[in-house]
């Protein structure tokens, strides 16, 4: 049957789960935020006053948004359908000429705006105002980032002729690196150069340094050891003469950047999809494991398209009669599929990273699952 009026009954629908889509997500975040104002009170002292940490957290909230987002969608579509089926709307709605097919395609459309808003959330605003959040905590705090590990941060680096203009020559060079400031500076910094052949070529300390706009490192307070290889009549014994070094400024070249750096102190799933990618990039040209790094770039490309998901999930509850359960029933189900997901969505990607399943796969079968069990789900329902 054709349906009548197509276009009327889909801004009914869009606008009455937008409506509740907005109610829930504001109440979820503000739940969340709670949690984290309750959190950051402890680290409240000196020059990061209560205004700064509240300041702090609400900052926080565009990537709260992002994580909710899906969640969000499920909850108040199924609070809509529910309410829609206790008042036979959606009867009246079926009756006209709305198949399971048609509602499909109509949840797509109403999907896309939160699809958008997803990306918005994840890609541009959240990430820039969760560094905004951490550079205001740091700069009241007077710290820096730091490393879970004591020894530091460590980062696989390219080899440059000296006069750091040079193309890149045979060779590594593994930076460590102490702690992490504001304005692209770094601390407590080692080098460690090798040849192509592994050998050691020099051993570099700096106190501190600072990235230059022209993409250099500037390098204070520098030691520096470089070992030399002596000829001898016996290869199998060679002997190395050592000459230290110590220099006010030195300016290096390398492809390690502030970004590399600050990523390498969060989770992949935290990063925004960009940064993954350059970061993906740079693990892939030192010949670096980036499986880890692969499963979150796609699961943070198909983590917007879960929302479409999430709605088709809670299209089966608008099929089901009023003496099946209440709103309030529906409602609690709908949470815990929204839980379900959450957590099926990290063990399956754990699991993946331990059997180095093609990051493709494990990043989009969750979602997949999810997808073929609403469809099941909802031919079932719509039979009755």
């Amino acid at each position: 049957m054709k349906l009548l009026f197509p276009y009327i009954y889909e801004r009914y629908l869009a606008k009455q789960i937008y409506v509740a889509f907005a109610f829930i997500l504001f109440a979820l975040v503000a739940l969340f935020l709670f949690f984290d104002i309750l959190s950051e009170l402890g680290s409240v002292k000196g020059g990061y006053t209560l205004p700064l940490a509240l300041l702090h957290v609400l900052l926080k909230a565009p990537s709260r948004v992002s994580e909710i987002i899906p969640v969000a969608g499920l909850i108040g579509s199924i609070y809509v359908f529910a309410m829609l089926a206790s008042q036979s709307e959606f009867t009246i709605l079926r009756i006209a000429g709305l198949d399971a097919k048609r509602g499909i395609m109509t949840l797509a459309k109403i999907a896309t705006p939160l699809i958008l808003l997803t990306l918005l959330m994840s890609e541009l605003v959240g990430p820039y105002s969760e560094s905004l959040s951490e550079q205001i905590r740091v700069k009241a705090l007077g710290s820096a980032y730091e490393s879970e590990f004591k020894t530091g941060v460590w980062v696989k680096d390219r080899l440059r002729n000296d006069d750091g203009n040079g193309p890149v020559r045979p060779g590594v060079r593994y930076v460590n690196v102490g702690k992490i400031g504001g304005d692209n500076e770094i601390l407590n910094i080692r080098m460690y150069e090798f040849d192509a052949r592994y050998h050691l070529l020099s051993i570099r300390s700096a106190a501190s340094g600072r990235f230059d706009h022209s993409g250099t490192w500037i390098l204070d307070d520098v030691t520096e050891t470089r070992f030399t290889e002596t000829k001898q009549a016996d290869p199998l014994n060679p002997v190395y003469s050592a000459q230290t070094l110590t220099h006010p400024i030195v300016t290096l070249q390398s492809e390690v950047t502030p970004q590399i750096l600050s990523v390498l102190l969060v989770s992949p799933e935290k990063m925004s999809i960009v940064s993954l990618g350059r970061f993906i990039s740079h693990l892939k040209e030192n010949n670096q494991d980036a499986h880890r790094q692969l499963i979150a770039f796609w699961k943070k490309v198909i983590y917007p398209f879960t929302i479409f998901v999430m709605l088709t999930l809670a299209l089966p509850f608008a099929y089901m009669k009023v003496r099946a359960g209440g709103v309030g029933i529906k409602v609690f189900g709908g949470i815990m599929l929204g839980m379900s997901f959450q957590l099926f969505n990290s063990l399956f990607s754990n699991i993946g990273i331990l059997g180095a399943w093609p990051a493709v796969v494990t990043a989009a079968m969750p979602p997949l699952l999810y997808f073929c069990l609403a469809i099941v789900s909802l031919n079932r329902v719509s039979r009755v």
